[in-house]
């Protein structure tokens, strides 16, 4: 089973399960379920149901905006928003962490990490070799670590959710290819 495929799984099973729930308070459980999930990196579906959108300007809307966060976010943009965000529990902090790596993060200091060294332990344990995300294959981003250059070469991410401000850019990039 190939990464898209094991997405497509997931995100079918959050958005059926957000579907069928009425109450707020379980449909910000399920949602911090999904962005805790170590499998699930798209959220826009989830991020387009009704019930969903309807979190806006309630007592749960944080819910909506942590979503809006593992939709097109990156750790940097958690921690300065993070007194009006959700806490995040461990997994969805390293979740986060790896959907930054996904923008191709400019610099290490956006993930909080201290030196190279961990820089590296990250990219190689949590993003190239950690088992268990994609079933049958290992990480979500495949490359080489030059340390003489003091880079990441990537060769495969996969793929986060466009924000709306992007849907332009892509088209035209289409449409020129």
């Amino acid at each position: 089973m190939d990464i898209e495929q094991r997405q497509s799984e997931l995100i079918d099973h959050f958005v059926k399960r957000a579907s069928a729930v009425s109450d707020a308070a379980a449909l910000a459980s399920v949602l911090v379920e999904a962005t805790s999930h170590p499998s699930l990196f798209a959220f826009s579906e989830i991020l387009a149901l009704p019930n969903v959108l309807q979190l806006e300007a309630t007592e749960n809307s944080a819910f909506l905006d942590m979503l809006r966060l593992f939709a097109h976010g990156t750790w940097g943009d958690y921690k300065s928003n993070a007194d009006r965000l959700p806490q995040l529990i461990p997994d969805q902090i390293l979740k986060l962490k790896q959907l930054t790596v996904l923008t191709l993060a400019e610099t290490h200091k956006e993930l909080d990490v201290t030196n190279v060294r961990e820089l590296e332990d990250f990219l190689i344990n949590e993003c190239m070799y950690a088992v268990g995300i994609i079933p049958y294959q290992r990480g979500i981003v495949r490359g080489k670590l030059d340390q003489l250059r003091r880079c990441f070469e990537v060769q495969f991410a996969a793929g986060r959710d466009l924000r709306p401000d992007q849907l332009g850019n892509m088209i035209q990039t289409l449409s020129n290819w």
